[in-house]
C-alpha cells in the first residue's frame, strides 16, 4: 500500500467554532471574516495548506479530521487521504474551482488507521459534504461536490 503524502497544515477555524477566521499574510494575523448563522458549527478543524495557491487566490483549503479541535494558527501535520473536488458558484454566478482537501492528523489516535477517503465512516463524508453545501448556502453560493478523489489523487493535485 502507498504511504500517504503528509503535509503541514495551519488552522483557521477550529472543531465546535462557529466563527470563521482567516489568515491576514500581511499582518500576519488572524481576522474574524464570519460568523455562522446559529447551529451552523466546523465539524472538524479547517484551515489552509500554507504555500499553496487554489484556483480562487487562496491556499488551499484542507478540514482535518480528529477526536480533537485545537486553535486559530496551529500547525498540524497531516496525513492526506483524500480530496472532495468541488465548483463553488459566488453571488455574481462565476464558478470556479474550490476544492477541499481532507486530511487526518499524523498525532490521532482515534482516526489513525484511516489512510484512504473509502476508510472513513460514510457519516463523517456525508457530514463533511453537507457542511460545506449549508456553510455556502448562507453565503448565498453554491458548494457542487464533482468527484471524490483518493489519496494519491489527492496528493498529484496537491503536488500541482
Amino acid at each position: 500500500m502507498e504511504q500517504s503524502k503528509m503535509i503541514t497544515a495551519m488552522v483557521e477555524c477550529p472543531k465546535g467554532y462557529n466563527q470563521k477566521f482567516d489568515y491576514d499574510p500581511e499582518e500576519q494575523r488572524f481576522r474574524l471574516s464570519k460568523i455562522l448563522p446559529a447551529g451552523l458549527v466546523f465539524p472538524f478543524d479547517f484551515g489552509m495548506v500554507p504555500g499553496t495557491k487554489g484556483e480562487d487566490g487562496d491556499p488551499l483549503d484542507i478540514i482535518m479530521i480528529s477526536e480533537s479541535g485545537t486553535f486559530p494558527g496551529c500547525l498540524v501535520d497531516c496525513r492526506i487521504i483524500g480530496a472532495l473536488q468541488a465548483e463553488q458558484t459566488e453571488l455574481n454566478g462565476q464558478t470556479m474551482r474550490n476544492d477541499r482537501f481532507i486530511g487526518v492528523p499524523g498525532v490521532s489516535q482515534m482516526f489513525s488507521e484511516i489512510t484512504t477517503l473509502e476508510q472513513l465512516p460514510e457519516a463523517i463524508g456525508n457530514q463533511l459534504e453537507a457542511f460545506f453545501k449549508n456553510y455556502n448556502e448562507q453565503a448565498g453560493k453554491q458548494f457542487k461536490v464533482t468527484a471524490k478523489l483518493n489519496a494519491v489523487q489527492a496528493a498529484k493535485l496537491l503536488g500541482k
